[in-house]
């Protein structure tokens, strides 16, 4: 498989991990006395995964109309960019005095013992952070063999301008 097809691929799936991270539970805190349960979802928690990933996709598609260059220079910017996304991941939880800010209906329970657990949410951003890293790595190792998207439609240069007129009355294409 061409690096391209793999960089692509990985920050497919790093946008799906890092976007299903904010909609899915990223901290559940139990008031306890029989009453409801308070989620908390990935982007009521902290919005850094999906800002992450909108952000590396669009650096990814950017490489695709780059120079070798640009491409190392962004590769190494989505590397970075997962590599917060990893620390998001990792370090972002929440306290009581945090939740209660978030949710008002938690201040007046916080004298009680809450219990807070942890969802799958962080689980899904750090496996997104690890895939964008793992893209930006490939894209700026591998940016030297990316074909150009403009190759196909230059003009040869060694290809005289009278040359090309006789081509083209000849119905050929002379960028091709």
């Amino acid at each position: 498989m061409k690096p391209q097809r793999i960089v692509d691929l990985l920050a497919l799936v790093a946008l799906v991990l890092l976007g299903l991270s904010g909609y899915l539970t990223w901290v559940s805190a139990n008031p306890g006395n029989g009453r409801v349960d308070v989620v908390f979802s990935g982007y009521t928690i902290t919005k850094a995964p999906v800002t992450l990933a909108l952000a590396s996709v669009v650096a990814v598609v950017v490489t695709k109309l780059a120079g070798t260059m640009l491409r190392r220079v962004l590769g190494g910017l989505v590397a970075l960019l997962g590599a917060v996304a990893v620390i998001v991941a990792l370090t972002v939880r929440p306290g009581g005095a945090e939740l209660s800010r978030l949710r008002p209906e938690l201040s007046d329970v916080l004298a009680d013992q809450v219990t807070q657990t942890l969802g799958v949410a962080p689980w899904f951003a750090l496996a997104g952070g690890i895939a964008l890293v793992a893209a930006g790595l490939i894209a700026a190792v591998t940016a030297h063999r990316w074909r150009r998207p403009t190759a196909r439609y230059e003009r040869d240069p060694a290809a005289s301008p009278a040359d090309q007129w006789k081509a083209i009355d000849a119905g050929e294409d002379p960028t091709l």
